[in-house]
């Protein structure tokens, strides 16, 4: 009963913190600044780790989908690409994408709002008449639903390409046969459920971490233990609706 009961607490206040968020905030100035700033820091200072992981993944990928086919009359060389193609698109570019951000902007968000509300500075705009959820829970996750799925798009496109360039350095198969693969059997939906994933996925994290961040209560260690249990529950979370959004659109 003190487990149910804490879910449906904490899924109430979540819930209200959602709702108190799309009022409208006092000074648009201040509301936009802010949503610039987390922009930047969501998505500029994530860009370069996704894509790095991407061009390894889409890498990687290739060369093991290749020793698997390599000696196997019956498979064209082709299909190389094409599953490379779909895996990333499907699953390593939102999936991957989302988990490495729910480690990264995830505990930043946590911490800051935790630090924030530890050092009373939440207090202090709340006795100003600053709507806090507006001003610093709706710019943090409007911010991510804008930034994370660019990032999961240049994260899909660099790990083709880091499969590209390991078909091109290995020697399994030519890279005519790995570009032929990219082109077969393309569906548009598929493009379009890789961003049906990453707006959700985008959600998730950030409302989860902004939540866990607002609403600590202590210390410093406090703080800490917020910003673990964000990346841990955006992870779950994260996973949970990767396997409900594919048996719901596939």
């Amino acid at each position: 009963m003190q487990i149910e009961f804490n879910l449906f607490y904490h899924l109430g206040k979540f819930l209200i913190m959602i709702r108190r968020m799309f009022s409208r905030p006092e000074r648009w100035q201040m509301f936009i600044r802010e949503f610039f700033r987390q922009m930047v820091d969501i998505g500029v200072g994530s860009a370069f780790i996704v894509l790095l992981v991407s061009i390894f993944i889409g890498a990687v990928t290739a060369v093991q989908t290749a020793y698997q086919l390599y000696g196997t009359p019956f498979v064209p060389s082709s299909y190389i690409g094409l599953i490379v193609r779909n895996t990333v698109i499907f699953e390593l570019a939102p999936t991957f994408t989302a988990l490495i951000l729910a480690g990264k902007v995830g505990s930043n968000l946590a911490s800051e709002l935790g630090s924030m509300r530890v050092t009373e500075q939440i207090d202090a705009l709340e006795i100003m008449g600053v709507n806090t959820e507006s001003y610093l829970i709706a710019t943090r996750i409007f911010a991510a639903l804008v930034t994370i799925p660019i990032l999961v798009a240049i994260a899909s496109f660099a790990g083709i390409m880091g499969g590209y360039a390991a078909t091109a350095a290995g020697s399994y198969y030519n890279v005519e046969d790995y570009v032929q693969g990219i082109r077969m059997f393309f569906h548009p939906f598929d493009v379009q459920l890789m961003f049906i994933k990453s707006f959700a996925f985008s959600f998730i994290v950030s409302s989860i971490s902004c939540y866990m961040g607002y609403y600590v209560q202590g210390g410093s260690v406090e703080i800490g233990r917020a910003s673990t249990k964000a990346v841990v529950y955006s992870c779950i979370f994260v996973l949970l609706a990767d396997y409900v959004i594919a048996e719901l659109l596939l």
